[in-house]
């Protein structure tokens, strides 16, 4: 339907290599940028899930055995005082099994863990509605208990954020330097078309055709055209993601984990060569009415 028979020789352009070359390059770029956005999203909405109404209080080991019983004593006096403070709903020391868990996907090894002053971690499940005075909380905390300092979750979590949101704005920007270029690019190939099938455009006037019509044809070539260009840049780039999701994957440490794209991100990702085609549609169309109306 979309190469129906054309009024127009189109068959003899020489763009016609052109356009779906240049919509497959940004068309593949779109998909790049686009995904690095959604994967962006991905990670924090699940870092924001995992750490909401969550800190954790460190406590520092002393020159003397971590394990004796003033280090004891100093966990539970700490616990006490978290338990006592309005807004916390819980606190609990990790194990030293749990704590090794935590740390051996970077170090590789228990054995070495195990030599290590490492400090008690104590998990606190705070009130999202009413959490407690965290100044207040750490500066009792450092009183009562040297070496014991707390560590908000949500600090590390805002500058991360704005990190991504830097990031985010530059995949828009990307995403928007290349449909201006994809747009340029069918505005080119459709006014060298125009020029080069003048005498054709003129002839199809004379014989009572509308610019709207020839409008039409061109607007269906390069929705046919870009369709190619975007399956094929759209083809190109889902390897490039399979094969960057699965690196991700082999990378410890939990940071980068369930990076994969869900069905919900892969529809997103198909709307790219569809918008592109019709964007290609579209822009040839009104270059075509818009030439017409000053060349004739």
């Amino acid at each position: 339907m979309l190469r129906r028979r054309s009024d127009l020789p189109f068959d003899h352009d020489t763009t016609t290599a052109f356009l779906p070359a240049m919509i497959a390059m940004m068309v593949f770029l779109a998909t790049l940028a686009l995904s690095g956005a959604l994967v962006l999203d991905n990670l924090l909405s699940r870092w924001n899930r995992d750490i909401k109404g969550t800190l954790t209080v460190q406590i520092i080991p002393e020159d003397s055995d971590p394990r004796a019983k003033r280090a004891t004593q100093r966990i539970e006096k700490t616990i006490r005082i978290l338990e006592e403070t309005p807004g916390v709903i819980r606190a609990r020391a990790l194990l030293p099994q749990e704590l090794a868990a935590l740390i051996e996907p970077w170090l590789g090894s228990t054995d070495l863990i195990a030599d290590l002053p490492l400090p008690q971690l104590i998990d606190v499940t705070i009130s999202e509605t009413q959490p407690p005075n965290l100044t207040a909380l750490s500066a009792r905390l450092k009183k009562a208990v040297p070496g014991a300092s707390v560590d908000d979750h949500r600090i590390w979590l805002a500058r991360v954020i704005s990190l991504a949101d830097g990031l985010e704005m530059l995949a828009k920007a990307v995403m928007t330097l290349v449909t201006l270029a994809a747009a340029a690019a069918v505005i080119f190939a459709t006014r060298a078309g125009l020029a080069i099938h003048r005498q054709s455009i003129e002839i199809l006037h004379l014989v009572g055709a509308r610019d709207g019509y020839i409008g039409r044809q061109y607007a269906l070539r390069a929705l046919w055209l870009g369709g190619q260009g975007a399956i094929i840049g759209f083809g190109l780039a889902i390897p490039v993601l399979l094969g960057l999701g699965t690196m991700a994957k082999t990378l410890e440490g939990g940071l980068l984990a369930e990076i994969g794209f869900s069905s919900a991100h892969w529809m997103i990702l198909a709307t790219v060569p569809m918008t592109a085609a019709l964007l290609a549609m579209a822009a040839a169309f009104l270059t075509v009415l818009k030439t017409l109306s000053r060349m004739l």
